[in-house]
């Protein structure tokens, strides 16, 4: 985890600055400048519910939008008790490379790391 934050989000999460840059970089790869970064809480998994990440075009009736260093951070209402106060990172280190999700609403996960309570 990074000990540097960008600013507060109105939907409660927050995008470190490893994290911001990697999506830059991801969607300069791809030639967009179109597209957020949604995150979303969606039933299934061992635990209950799975994070869902991915980038998108769309921004839905109720979506709570905030841009982090130039990156739009996209929550659906839905998804954003579940998600208030969780911080999206960027870890590439020899043991792990990926974005990671730290959130205080998950009560516990499961074996696998993907799905939470």
């Amino acid at each position: 985890m990074t000990d540097t934050i960008t600013e507060k989000a109105a939907h409660g999460v927050l995008l470190s600055e490893p994290a911001a840059g990697k999506v830059k970089s991801l969607l300069e790869q791809e030639g967009r400048d179109d597209l957020r970064l949604r995150v979303a809480v969606q039933p299934g998994g061992c635990s209950g519910l799975i994070y869902q990440l991915y980038f998108d075009e769309r921004v839905l009736d109720g979506d709570a939008v905030v841009e982090f260093e130039g990156v739009g951070l996209i929550v659906d209402k839905m998804s954003v008790p579940y998600l208030d106060g969780a911080t999206i990172d960027f870890e590439d280190t020899i043991q792990k490379q990926g974005f990671t999700i730290d959130n205080p609403n998950a009560e516990g996960s499961c074996a696998c790391g993907d799905s939470f309570h």
